[in-house]
């Protein structure tokens, strides 16, 4: 089966996936995603969950076409050498179907694990600099604002120098330097459609003409697939409701992140926040998000509507939709994505 693509119009469809679930279950899920017809998994490591490489290397062990993508790792806990070391060791084992994803992670987080996050935009410059050489095979010697190495060199052979490395960025400055040095740009859950077409003119913007691949865009997207719409929508309201808490805090300093949330939503950051106070009260959800939420922050519907919404990302410029499945019985939803597009 062909992958999902953008013959007809759409992105191409990957799974997204956490450490809130067991790599076993990461298996068994990647598994029907490839039998489905899915171009991807990507994981996602969030601070003191299941780390990601445990599941990403037992998924490729068990697949053998799906993109094993891990979105992100961040230089401050796994230094830019350690990640060229585990990572170089992914593609060996996948055959050269992994993607690395680095961003700055979550600042609280970050420094929750005893970490100052320190410079993120510098810190990004570096561990690109030192990765991408490392898994070149080249003898890396590098002093950056954050991190540095000297005459580092991986003691095997990557077996592709020119494994892609993608970049997690929000604000301006982080984006063209994304443009510069990435493959690609992951965008984050809960960013609006209207966010991610200006990232993804701002990131051809920056990209130097010539000598490189086109870069490629990544969208994380949660999802709820139903044959009746209402129940997949409010699937979805539900969801979204402590993810938009979650990430409000996460942004609190970072006016950028706010604005990435807020902005292309069409509703006002005023009154966004008071929904989100609201929300962190106890309010119930219903009561609180009414339907721009759900159209500006997820997919949710039938099958075919989910595919219909699907396409506008691709217009918007989003080469691959990483779905986040909601609800029970995620099997279900892979293979109700799969019949559709079939």
């Amino acid at each position: 089966m062909s992958h999902m693509s953008d013959a007809a119009g759409l992105p191409r469809l990957a799974l997204r996936l956490s450490g809130a679930l067991s790599p076993l279950a990461v298996v068994d899920l990647a598994r029907h995603a490839e039998r489905a017809g899915f171009a991807a998994l990507w994981l996602a490591e969030n601070p003191f969950e299941r780390g990601a490489l445990p599941a990403a290397a037992a998924a490729a062990a068990a697949t053998a076409r799906l993109a094993i993508g891990v979105g992100v790792v961040n230089p401050y806990n796994r230094h830019p050498s350690l990640i060229a070391m585990e990572f170089g060791a992914l593609d060996e084992l996948s055959g050269g179907r992994a993607v690395l994803g680095i961003g700055a992670g979550i600042g609280a987080a970050v420094e929750r694990m005893g970490h100052a996050w320190d410079r993120p935009t510098s810190a990004l410059r570096d561990a690109m600099h030192i990765v991408r050489g490392m898994l070149a095979g080249e003898e890396v010697s590098y002093r950056g604002r954050v991190f540095r190495v000297e005459a580092a060199r991986l003691g095997y052979r990557p077996p592709r120098p020119d494994m892609p490395i993608y970049m997690a960025a929000v604000g301006d400055n982080s984006l063209r330097l994304c443009g510069r040095l990435a493959d690609g740009l992951i965008i984050s859950n809960l960013s609006p459609l209207a966010y991610s077409e200006r990232a993804v003119g701002l990131l051809h913007e920056t990209a130097p003409c010539g000598g490189r691949k086109p870069l490629r865009v990544v969208q994380y997207v949660p999802c709820a697939v139903r044959p009746r719409r209402g129940e997949a929508r409010e699937i979805a309201r539900r969801a979204l409701g402590p993810m938009l808490v979650q990430f409000w805090r996460n942004a609190e300093g970072r006016p950028a992140r706010r604005a990435a949330i807020a902005g292309g939503s069409g509703i006002a950051e005023a009154e966004f926040a008071r929904c989100v106070d609201r929300l962190g009260s106890g309010e119930a959800v219903a009561a609180v998000l009414d339907d721009r939420f759900v159209d500006a922050f997820a997919i949710a519907g039938t099958a075919d509507d989910c595919l219909d919404r699907a396409a506008s990302y691709r217009r918007a410029g989003v080469d691959e939709l990483a779905l986040g499945l909601l609800g029970r019985e995620p099997e279900r939803t892979i293979e109700r994505l799969g019949a559709a597009w079939r």
